[in-house]
């Protein structure tokens, strides 16, 4: 199992334009320093009017300067969101950044939720046939020397599509899910499945897992080899000592992600217009967060109890915070042989990439810098 790193590029709190600058550049520091400790990959996420959540609007642009400060370390465009540009667009700069980066790009695609396509002007329904439609053609423009296409959606007629990508045939590619049936496209199409779950446990992580490797076993690859492999994402903070971590306010950050993405994705509402039927679960879009299903289980749910008494301004201390989040599998917070043993149950049910989220909400450079070195140190050498 590779240890890998997931960034959003976020910060709790409102910045003004020097705000977003510096976190900008810590961004950079951040990916410096997880190259020379020999992490796997640096995936990049895309987001749009998240605030925030999410300062990653634009993924290419900040993972090209990634390649040119780093050396070793893989560039995941984790994912690009397939509704929001042209296939063409989206050959031509994953292209440039495979060259930028010496060939050490990693592909993925998504198709966004609710809040994104009412901003961009997609239609739900036409979401995931997008998102297909582009991971069927996008492999194709980097391998042919004359591209053709048509479609109701495209017409594309002997187009040179240039330029071509450093490594042949293509990078790896990869899809985006968050629930079952996500992951069996993933397996249909042959692409590696990037598990953007949170307060999904390990067993329950597993049956997915199982569910993709017997399919990918049939499948139909959209590209030209099939990318048999599983990358999971989760929360991660190192500290020297567990009670430095908890002082650290890792659990506290962790807290308000799950916080502030329950209202970004509008998880609330469209878990309640889901029980009303007045949408189907598909139209509601990948939100990544497994942990939100009926409203009878989130009130079961400490975890979820704990984000509605935080979100209410209830003033909880850290170590109930990290009393309540680390029973979960994917809240892993604490000193390098915590982080080692939880984990070590990722590799058993078998993860080939553990994307660790480290930089989050208030947590502050000084920290994650020491979090990403001690992973890299103690941690990581057990797995690579």
């Amino acid at each position: 199992m590779k240890l890998d790193i997931f960034c959003e590029v976020e910060k709790a709190g409102e910045l003004d334009r020097k705000g977003e600058h510096q976190l900008i550049e810590e961004t950079i520091a951040q990916a410096e320093l997880a190259d020379r400790m020999g992490y796997g990959c640096w995936w990049q996420v895309e987001h749009h009017g998240a605030g925030e959540m999410s300062y990653s609007s634009a993924p290419e642009c900040l993972l090209s300067a990634l390649s040119q400060r780093t050396k070793n370390i893989r560039i995941g465009h984790s994912v690009v969101l397939a509704p929001f540009a042209h296939p063409v667009r989206i050959a031509e700069r994953t292209s440039t950044l495979d060259h930028l980066s010496n060939g050490r790009l990693e592909l993925g695609f998504g198709r966004s939720t609710i809040p994104e396509w009412r901003l961009m002007g997609v239609k739900p329904d036409e979401a995931q046939a997008i998102t297909q439609e582009t991971m069927e053609m996008v492999p194709q423009m980097f391998t042919q020397n004359r591209f053709s296409w048509k479609s109701d959606r495209y017409e594309i007629n002997n187009a040179r599509i240039r330029p071509q990508p450093y490594q042949e045939p293509h990078p790896p590619l990869w899809m985006s899910g968050s629930t079952e049936s996500s992951f069996k496209i993933a397996a249909q199409n042959g692409v590696g499945v990037l598990g953007v779950t949170m307060l999904t446990q390990v067993e329950s992580m597993g049956l997915m897992i199982k569910t993709y490797r017997e399919g990918i076993r049939h499948a139909k690859p959209v590209g030209s080899f099939v990318n048999n492999q599983v990358a999971v994402f989760t929360f991660v903070h190192c500290a020297e000592t567990t009670a430095k971590a908890i002082e650290n306010g890792a659990a506290e950050a962790c807290a308000w992600y799950l916080n502030t993405m329950v209202r970004f994705f509008e998880l609330q509402q469209n878990m309640k217009a889901r029980q009303e039927g007045s949408i189907p679960l598909a139209d509601t879009g990948g939100a990544g967060f497994a942990g939100v299903r009926t409203a009878e289980e989130k009130n079961k749910d400490e975890a979820m109890d704990l984000i509605i008494r935080l979100g209410q301004g209830e003033q909880v201390s850290g170590e109930e915070v990290y009393e309540i989040l680390g029973k979960h599998d994917s809240i892993i917070i604490g000193d390098p042989e915590a982080c080692r043993k939880k984990m070590e149950r990722y590799r058993d049910i078998g993860v080939d990439r553990l994307m660790c989220f480290q930089q989050v909400g208030n947590l502050s450079h000084r920290s994650i810098m020491q979090s990403i070195e001690l992973i890299g140190k103690h941690v990581l050498p057990a797995f690579h």
